[in-house]
């Protein structure tokens, strides 16, 4: 049985990108494009990993990362943001919100495959 993911990204050739590359590794990749049901959708599928873009509709990716660390259900899910903002502050903000993991826009297949194994243990 495949690993899931929840790949919540609003850009179609990035969920395009992202879900090649990580179902070719073997994991199943749920997308989701809007930051303001983002908690509701990580709930429901119960994804091992969350990847999380930080520019969203409805929400930002850091709002979101604050919900779903302050909900019981979500709080232990690893998160990898991966984001176009690679600002130092950037990565600060979502670290310190409880970030696992931080990637930046454009990434490497190899490097994407390697971190989302690594936050989900395997």
């Amino acid at each position: 049985m495949a690993r899931r993911v929840l790949l919540v990204e609003d850009e179609p050739s990035i969920v395009e990108a992202v879900s090649f590359i990580l179902t070719r590794a073997g994991w199943t990749v749920h997308a989701h494009a809007d930051g303001a049901t983002a908690l509701d959708r990580a709930r429901a599928g119960a994804p091992e990993l969350v990847v999380l873009d930080a520019m969203l509709p409805g929400r930002s990716g850091f709002d979101v990362l604050r919900d779903l660390r302050a909900d019981p259900v979500t709080a232990a899910i690893p998160v990898l943001m991966l984001t176009a903002r690679g600002q130092e502050r950037d990565r600060d903000l979502a670290l310190r919100l409880g970030a696992t993991g931080f990637m930046t826009k454009p990434f490497a297949n190899a490097e994407l495959v390697a971190e989302v194994r690594r936050l989900a243990g395997g």
